[in-house]
Protein backbone atom coordinates (compact mmCIF):
# COMPACT_ATOMS: atom_id res chain seq x y z
CA UNK A 1 0.00 0.00 0.00
CA UNK A 2 0.83 3.68 -1.12
CA UNK A 3 -0.27 7.00 0.39
CA UNK A 4 0.11 9.61 -1.87
CA UNK A 5 -0.20 13.21 0.21
CA UNK A 6 -0.79 16.62 -2.50
CA UNK A 7 -0.35 19.67 -0.48
CA UNK A 8 -2.06 23.38 -2.01
CA UNK A 9 -1.45 27.00 -2.33
CA UNK A 10 0.51 28.41 -0.86
CA UNK A 11 1.80 25.88 0.86
CA UNK A 12 4.37 23.00 0.55
CA UNK A 13 5.17 19.26 0.99
CA UNK A 14 6.15 20.00 4.63
CA UNK A 15 2.44 20.88 4.73
CA UNK A 16 1.93 17.53 5.63
CA UNK A 17 4.90 16.44 8.50
CA UNK A 18 3.50 15.90 11.07
CA UNK A 19 0.51 13.46 9.00
CA UNK A 20 3.72 11.55 7.74
CA UNK A 21 4.75 11.49 11.30
CA UNK A 22 1.40 9.90 12.27
CA UNK A 23 1.71 7.13 9.53
CA UNK A 24 4.59 5.78 10.24
CA UNK A 25 5.37 2.17 9.34
CA UNK A 26 3.53 3.01 5.87
CA UNK A 27 4.75 3.87 2.12
CA UNK A 28 4.05 7.65 2.02
CA UNK A 29 4.79 9.47 -1.31
CA UNK A 30 4.59 13.87 -0.72
CA UNK A 31 5.43 15.40 -3.88
CA UNK A 32 6.61 18.68 -5.08
CA UNK A 33 3.64 19.95 -7.51
CA UNK A 34 5.11 21.24 -10.95
CA UNK A 35 5.51 25.18 -10.35
CA UNK A 36 4.12 25.24 -6.63
CA UNK A 37 6.91 26.30 -4.13
CA UNK A 38 10.04 24.47 -4.46
CA UNK A 39 8.30 22.15 -7.22
CA UNK A 40 9.16 25.90 -9.32
CA UNK A 41 12.63 25.32 -11.62
CA UNK A 42 13.45 27.38 -14.96
CA UNK A 43 11.94 24.54 -16.41
CA UNK A 44 8.38 24.98 -15.17
CA UNK A 45 8.45 28.48 -16.40
CA UNK A 46 5.79 27.77 -18.90
CA UNK A 47 3.91 24.43 -18.70
CA UNK A 48 0.23 23.02 -18.53
CA UNK A 49 -1.19 23.84 -15.61
CA UNK A 50 -4.52 22.43 -15.53
CA UNK A 51 -5.56 20.00 -12.72
CA UNK A 52 -5.73 16.87 -15.58
CA UNK A 53 -2.07 17.96 -16.46
CA UNK A 54 -0.71 18.10 -12.82
CA UNK A 55 -2.73 14.87 -12.35
CA UNK A 56 -1.23 13.03 -15.71
CA UNK A 57 2.46 13.83 -14.37
CA UNK A 58 1.71 12.08 -10.78
CA UNK A 59 0.43 9.14 -12.34
CA UNK A 60 3.63 9.03 -14.36
CA UNK A 61 5.49 9.73 -11.28
CA UNK A 62 3.47 7.07 -9.41
CA UNK A 63 4.49 4.54 -12.78
CA UNK A 64 7.86 5.63 -12.10
CA UNK A 65 8.07 4.53 -8.82
CA UNK A 66 6.42 0.93 -9.38
CA UNK A 67 2.97 2.02 -7.83
CA UNK A 68 0.71 0.40 -10.13
CA UNK A 69 -2.71 -0.58 -7.68
CA UNK A 70 -3.60 -0.12 -3.86
CA UNK A 71 -2.82 3.61 -3.36
CA UNK A 72 -4.75 6.14 -0.81
CA UNK A 73 -4.37 9.56 -2.21
CA UNK A 74 -4.90 12.84 0.04
CA UNK A 75 -5.27 16.77 -0.91
CA UNK A 76 -6.66 19.36 0.17
CA UNK A 77 -7.16 22.92 -1.79
CA UNK A 78 -5.57 22.80 -5.21
CA UNK A 79 -4.51 19.13 -4.20
CA UNK A 80 -7.69 17.85 -3.63
CA UNK A 81 -8.46 19.10 -7.17
CA UNK A 82 -5.39 17.37 -8.77
CA UNK A 83 -6.21 14.32 -6.35
CA UNK A 84 -10.07 13.93 -8.18
CA UNK A 85 -8.35 14.80 -11.45
CA UNK A 86 -6.64 11.46 -10.68
CA UNK A 87 -9.39 9.58 -9.26
CA UNK A 88 -11.17 9.99 -12.74
CA UNK A 89 -8.36 8.85 -14.95
CA UNK A 90 -6.98 6.29 -13.45
CA UNK A 91 -9.87 4.61 -10.82
CA UNK A 92 -7.97 1.62 -10.52
CA UNK A 93 -4.68 2.39 -9.10
CA UNK A 94 -6.71 3.85 -6.18
CA UNK A 95 -8.79 1.74 -3.36
CA UNK A 96 -9.60 5.50 -1.24
CA UNK A 97 -9.53 9.63 -0.93
CA UNK A 98 -9.20 11.79 1.84
CA UNK A 99 -10.12 15.42 -0.19
CA UNK A 100 -10.90 18.44 1.06
CA UNK A 101 -14.13 20.42 -0.82
CA UNK A 102 -12.88 21.92 -3.72
CA UNK A 103 -15.27 19.80 -5.78
CA UNK A 104 -17.58 20.62 -8.71
CA UNK A 105 -20.62 20.75 -6.40
CA UNK A 106 -19.72 23.85 -5.48
CA UNK A 107 -20.46 25.35 -8.79
CA UNK A 108 -20.71 28.95 -9.54
CA UNK A 109 -21.54 29.62 -5.80
CA UNK A 110 -18.16 31.10 -5.52
CA UNK A 111 -18.65 33.81 -8.41
CA UNK A 112 -22.05 35.31 -5.77
CA UNK A 113 -21.43 39.31 -5.47
CA UNK A 114 -22.03 38.67 -1.32
CA UNK A 115 -18.45 36.48 -1.69
CA UNK A 116 -16.55 39.03 -3.76
CA UNK A 117 -14.41 39.91 -0.52
CA UNK A 118 -13.85 35.96 -0.24
CA UNK A 119 -12.81 35.05 -4.07
CA UNK A 120 -11.16 38.37 -4.80
CA UNK A 121 -7.88 36.15 -4.44
CA UNK A 122 -8.92 34.63 -7.37
CA UNK A 123 -9.53 37.38 -9.66
CA UNK A 124 -6.65 38.95 -8.64
CA UNK A 125 -4.17 35.73 -9.56
CA UNK A 126 -5.38 36.24 -12.76
CA UNK A 127 -4.11 39.70 -13.38
CA UNK A 128 -0.67 40.33 -14.53
CA UNK A 129 -0.24 43.09 -12.01
CA UNK A 130 -0.32 40.00 -9.41
CA UNK A 131 3.08 38.91 -10.31
CA UNK A 132 4.28 42.67 -11.03
CA UNK A 133 3.77 43.41 -7.64
CA UNK A 134 5.17 40.51 -6.17
CA UNK A 135 7.28 38.00 -7.72
CA UNK A 136 10.86 37.55 -6.58
CA UNK A 137 10.36 40.25 -3.71
CA UNK A 138 11.08 38.37 -0.78
CA UNK A 139 9.28 41.38 1.58
CA UNK A 140 6.50 41.34 -0.70
CA UNK A 141 5.58 37.38 -0.85
CA UNK A 142 6.03 36.99 2.52
CA UNK A 143 3.34 39.18 3.54
CA UNK A 144 0.86 38.53 1.35
CA UNK A 145 1.68 34.86 2.19
CA UNK A 146 1.43 35.79 5.80
CA UNK A 147 -1.79 37.18 5.53
CA UNK A 148 -3.54 34.46 3.24
CA UNK A 149 -2.39 31.90 6.06
CA UNK A 150 -3.92 34.56 8.87
CA UNK A 151 -7.18 34.77 7.14
CA UNK A 152 -7.82 31.21 6.32
CA UNK A 153 -6.76 29.24 9.26
CA UNK A 154 -8.88 29.12 11.74
CA UNK A 155 -6.38 30.33 14.33
CA UNK A 156 -5.44 33.70 12.78
CA UNK A 157 -1.81 32.91 13.08
CA UNK A 158 1.01 31.67 9.84
CA UNK A 159 2.17 28.16 10.22
CA UNK A 160 5.25 26.72 12.06
CA UNK A 161 6.75 26.30 8.17
CA UNK A 162 5.95 29.52 7.32
CA UNK A 163 9.75 30.75 6.67
CA UNK A 164 10.68 27.74 4.26
CA UNK A 165 6.97 28.54 2.68
CA UNK A 166 8.46 31.93 1.87
CA UNK A 167 11.98 31.72 0.89
CA UNK A 168 10.00 28.57 -1.70
CA UNK A 169 7.53 31.17 -3.64
CA UNK A 170 10.10 34.38 -3.12
CA UNK A 171 12.88 33.06 -5.33
CA UNK A 172 12.01 34.68 -8.67
CA UNK A 173 9.73 33.38 -11.00
CA UNK A 174 8.19 30.75 -8.02
CA UNK A 175 5.40 33.00 -7.18
CA UNK A 176 4.64 33.83 -10.79
CA UNK A 177 4.77 30.51 -11.66
CA UNK A 178 2.40 29.56 -8.86
CA UNK A 179 -0.38 31.83 -10.65
CA UNK A 180 -0.95 29.80 -13.61
CA UNK A 181 -3.07 27.83 -11.39
CA UNK A 182 -5.06 30.20 -11.79
CA UNK A 183 -5.69 31.00 -15.18
CA UNK A 184 -5.85 27.27 -16.42
CA UNK A 185 -8.80 26.29 -13.89
CA UNK A 186 -11.40 28.79 -13.30
CA UNK A 187 -14.31 27.94 -11.66
CA UNK A 188 -15.53 24.59 -9.58
CA UNK A 189 -18.05 23.31 -11.96
CA UNK A 190 -17.47 20.73 -13.90
CA UNK A 191 -18.84 17.49 -16.39
CA UNK A 192 -17.02 14.84 -15.50
CA UNK A 193 -18.54 11.34 -14.25
CA UNK A 194 -18.43 11.06 -10.52
CA UNK A 195 -15.65 9.60 -8.66
CA UNK A 196 -16.11 5.66 -7.52
CA UNK A 197 -13.51 5.61 -5.60
CA UNK A 198 -14.32 5.32 -1.57
CA UNK A 199 -13.36 9.08 -0.61
CA UNK A 200 -13.95 10.44 2.73
CA UNK A 201 -14.18 14.23 2.63
CA UNK A 202 -12.76 16.44 5.28
CA UNK A 203 -14.90 19.71 5.95
CA UNK A 204 -13.08 22.40 8.48
CA UNK A 205 -16.02 23.95 10.31
CA UNK A 206 -14.51 27.10 10.43
CA UNK A 207 -13.29 27.08 6.80
CA UNK A 208 -13.57 30.53 5.02
CA UNK A 209 -13.85 29.60 1.56
CA UNK A 210 -16.58 26.97 1.79
CA UNK A 211 -19.03 26.77 4.07
CA UNK A 212 -20.48 23.42 5.46
CA UNK A 213 -23.43 23.93 3.73
CA UNK A 214 -21.54 23.43 0.40
CA UNK A 215 -21.46 19.89 0.79
CA UNK A 216 -24.93 19.19 -0.64
CA UNK A 217 -23.69 18.01 -3.68
CA UNK A 218 -21.10 15.69 -2.74
CA UNK A 219 -23.41 12.54 -3.80
CA UNK A 220 -23.43 13.79 -7.36
CA UNK A 221 -20.04 14.01 -7.68
CA UNK A 222 -19.31 10.52 -5.36
CA UNK A 223 -20.69 7.61 -5.49
CA UNK A 224 -19.21 6.30 -3.03
CA UNK A 225 -18.42 8.97 0.01
CA UNK A 226 -18.50 9.67 3.55
CA UNK A 227 -18.76 13.58 4.97
CA UNK A 228 -16.37 14.01 7.96
CA UNK A 229 -16.60 18.20 9.48
CA UNK A 230 -12.94 18.82 11.25
CA UNK A 231 -14.07 21.23 14.21
CA UNK A 232 -11.43 23.87 14.99
CA UNK A 233 -10.13 23.68 11.82
CA UNK A 234 -9.39 26.06 8.97
CA UNK A 235 -8.56 25.89 5.14
CA UNK A 236 -5.00 24.23 5.86
CA UNK A 237 -6.48 20.92 7.18
CA UNK A 238 -3.36 19.07 7.08
CA UNK A 239 -1.49 21.77 8.94
CA UNK A 240 -4.24 22.44 11.70
CA UNK A 241 -5.74 19.04 12.21
CA UNK A 242 -3.18 16.35 11.12
CA UNK A 243 -4.42 13.59 13.09
CA UNK A 244 -7.74 14.27 11.28
CA UNK A 245 -5.86 13.45 8.13
CA UNK A 246 -4.00 10.81 9.54
CA UNK A 247 -7.01 9.58 10.70
CA UNK A 248 -9.14 9.41 7.31
CA UNK A 249 -6.15 7.77 5.60
CA UNK A 250 -5.74 5.09 8.10
CA UNK A 251 -9.53 4.40 7.67
CA UNK A 252 -8.63 3.44 4.08
CA UNK A 253 -6.02 1.06 4.42
CA UNK A 254 -6.24 -2.49 5.24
Amino acid sequence: MTVVLLHGWPGLPSDYDRVVADLSGERVIVPDLAGFGAGFTRATTAFDATAAAHAGRLLSLLDDAGVADGVVIAGYDIGSRIAQAALRADPGRFVGAVLTPAYPGIGDRTASPALASTFWYQHFHREPVAAALIDGDERAVRTYLTYIWETWRAGAAPPPHLDEIVAAYARPGAFAASLQWYAANRGYAAGENPVTVPTTMLWADRDPLFPVEWADELPKHFSDVRLEIVTDCGHFVPVERPDAVARAVRSHLP
